[in-house]
């Protein structure tokens, strides 16, 4: 954590912070129980562990299990990101529009990694 820039640490935060707000507005269109919902509910719960880890926050509320079961979620949206970009062209927006997610979820996705390998 320590090479990491207060700037980089605060747009992840921002992106994070934002893309919960979205996925929490999405997750209202859909029946409990749907797979829909059960994919943003999961998807909810990693962003906030993401978030947490981001701001160094105590994680002593999540066990080692829920970490592990942020991976997919956090794994997913890289995955989506990158595939959204791939029909731009790099200078274009839309390819551009991608790439603080990336960023944010690609730093979530190492911090949450260091923590799983601390309580090991």
């Amino acid at each position: 954590m320590k090479s990491m820039t207060i700037r980089k640490v605060n747009e992840a935060e921002s992106v994070i912070s934002s893309t919960i707000k979205n996925c929490e507005k999405m997750q209202l269109k859909f029946n409990e129980g749907s797979s829909q919902h059960t994919l943003l509910k999961n998807r909810i719960k990693a962003l906030y562990i993401a978030k947490a880890l981001v701001k160094q926050e105590d994680l002593s509320l999540y066990t080692t299990k829920e970490l592990c079961q942020a991976l997919p979620p956090i794994t997913s949206i890289i995955h989506k990101c990158e595939k959204g970009q791939s029909k731009f062209e790099k200078e274009t927006p839309y390819y551009q529009r991608f790439v603080p997610l990336i960023n944010a979820m690609s730093l979530s996705l190492k911090l949450l990694n260091e923590e799983i390998n601390k309580r090991a």
